[in-house]
């Protein structure tokens, strides 16, 4: 692929200093092959098996279905997406799409990867992806819709080309493509599935074919062989174990049972520091602690209520406590070294329990008993004693009811409603529009309590995505978090560093900056 002088100019205006870990925009109006995942020189046939302990057990292998944050580390091992991402910069950069581009600002172009199958040996081509792309923006079983709400419509304009025309321009878009709206799945398994889901049985064409899942303990899958990366992947077989405590997680790499552990505790890093043969990965992440509120129900309606809750926190005590003071406090979805992050609500919820209290008298409430609900392991405990105690001093009451992660968070977000507040994660996405839109617009899964988004909230967002240019993205993006924080229906608490321990012998195994890690170039030694 080529560019002209004018593309090489506009893309340099969008990538200014690409320092590592430093977050860059996702605009990719055309994107040069890359250095990550596209083909490699061939290698000797995949052997081996690589095991994983994961923290969490999926809410599903259907990408359009699922409701966890930490879903993406096993899905991204059976499907791939129509654009990919650098682990460094998140610079959006050819998938399945081998070229993508827009031909005017509201037309989006991609082209596909030739002889790319599904593992059920069907054929990846424009009719399969506008399939998978008009089901995840119209499908009632899709949690994804607000992901495309931009597209208008999605044609086949070749058998190996697919155009999305838009309601009005969208720069974010190659990014969300890189995300669970962009990962295909086979179009004869979804046919063949019941209720047109396949939450346990993915059909994907990404580097590990499913083999099986065992709630609550492993997800598996071995190397397809007709996969379209050469080389790749680097091992035969992958198992990831479920182990939701980090204590135990790192107890599995250290005995040899597995040979990665992944999102493990701060207070580790000692640890893994001084254990032999272990190899510590610490990076900074988007990875944001967060107390979600049903603001649909109770007192949680009132906007008062809600920033009496955020401005009774101590973010700066939290991290100490519950981080080792690892990582930094947070007061939007952003940490401060993006791009696109502004100081406003900071200014706006730094700890004051003075004025909290005077916000909860102003709203008429006192002695606010709350349902919450949380996770079950021990550092998750740890995080809900330390809000609980610090929510006491205004006079709010409650406990937690903790499940697992997909339970917990599905019974919240999903149809039942189940709680009033939830201490979860904001676990990053690609372009940083994507994370305001998809916890406060009305219609996103992650609203829960579906309340309205502050009066100029969506057309900050629209603003965002209407323009390549990032000091214009970025004074519409300190608008919506302005809004977001101001509204309070999400109140994030600290920014979480990645925390990864693997075994002597993993080779190319890196992290990146959404905390999600990829192991499909990961090869074992010995």
């Amino acid at each position: 692929m080529s560019f002209t002088t004018e593309e090489r100019r506009n893309i340099a205006r969008l990538l200014p200093d690409m320092r590592r870990r430093q977050i860059l925009i996702g605009m990719g109006a055309t994107a040069a092959i890359g250095a990550i995942g596209l083909p490699r020189g061939l290698r000797a046939a995949a052997s081996g098996t690589l095991t994983v302990a994961a923290n969490a057990n999926p809410s599903s292998l259907d990408p359009a279905t699922g409701g966890s944050g930490s879903d993406h580390v096993f899905l991204f091992n059976f499907y791939d997406t129509l654009i990919d991402w650098t682990p460094d910069t998140l610079e959006p950069v050819p998938g399945l799409a081998r070229a993508f581009s827009f031909s005017d600002p509201k037309t989006l172009v991609l082209d596909l990867q030739e002889g790319v199958t599904f593992h059920d040996g069907t054929p990846l081509d424009a009719e399969a992806v506008k399939l998978n792309l008009d089901r995840s923006r119209e499908a009632q079983v899709s949690n994804i819709r607000a992901d495309l709400e931009t597209v208008e419509s999605v044609e086949v304009t070749g058998p190996l080309q697919v155009t999305l025309h838009l309601k009005e321009p969208d720069s974010a878009l190659p990014l969300i493509l890189s995300d669970r709206a962009g990962m295909m799945i086979s179009p004869k398994a979804l046919s063949e599935a019941e209720g047109g889901r396949v939450d346990r049985a993915p059909v994907g064409a990404g580097p590990w074919k499913f083999t099986g899942w065992t709630d609550g303990e492993r997800v598996a899958g071995e190397a397809y062989s007709g996969y379209w990366r050469q080389g790749a992947p680097g091992v035969g077989n992958i198992e990831l174990l479920v182990v939701p405590e980090p204590t135990t997680r790192l107890r599995a790499v250290q005995s040899g049972q597995a040979q990665i552990a992944y999102q493990l505790s701060e207070r580790q890093i000692p640890i893994i520091k001084r254990t032999p043969n272990l190899t510590l990965m610490e990076t900074p992440t988007l990875y944001v602690y967060n107390l979600y509120l049903n603001a649909g129900r109770g007192a949680l309606q009132d906007p008062r209520v809600r920033r009496a809750l955020s401005l009774a926190i101590d973010r700066d005590a939290f991290l100490l406590a519950t981080q080792a003071g690892v990582g930094e406090a947070a007061y939007g979805l952003l940490p401060k070294m993006h791009w696109a992050y502004s100081p406003e609500p900071q200014t706006l919820n730094a700890h004051d329990p003075d004025k909290a209290a005077a916000l909860m008298k102003e709203a008429g409430v006192s002695g606010l008993e709350l349902d919450f609900r949380g996770y079950p392991d021990q550092a998750s405990v740890q995080r809900q004693e330390v809000i609980m105690s610090q929510l006491a001093r205004i006079g709010v009451k409650g406990r937690f009811t903790n499940a697992p992660i997909a339970e917990s968070s599905g019974r919240f977000f999903g149809p039942e409603k189940i709680g009033d507040v939830l201490l979860s994660a904001w676990t990053g996405r690609p372009d940083p529009s994507m994370s305001y839109d998809l916890v406060f617009s009305q219609n996103s899964y992650f609203n829960t309590g579906k309340v309205a988004a502050p009066d100029g909230f969506d057309a900050a967002i629209a603003a965002s995505r209407a323009t390549p240019d990032q000091a214009e993205r970025k004074a519409a993006l300190a608008t919506a978090q302005k809004l977001g924080a101001e509204s309070s229906i999400s109140i994030p608490l600290t920014v979480r560093y990645e925390v990864d321990a693997f075994a002597e012998g993993v080779e190319n195994f890196t992290a990146n900056l959404l905390g999600k890690p990829k192991f499909n170039a990961v090869t074992r030694v010995g």
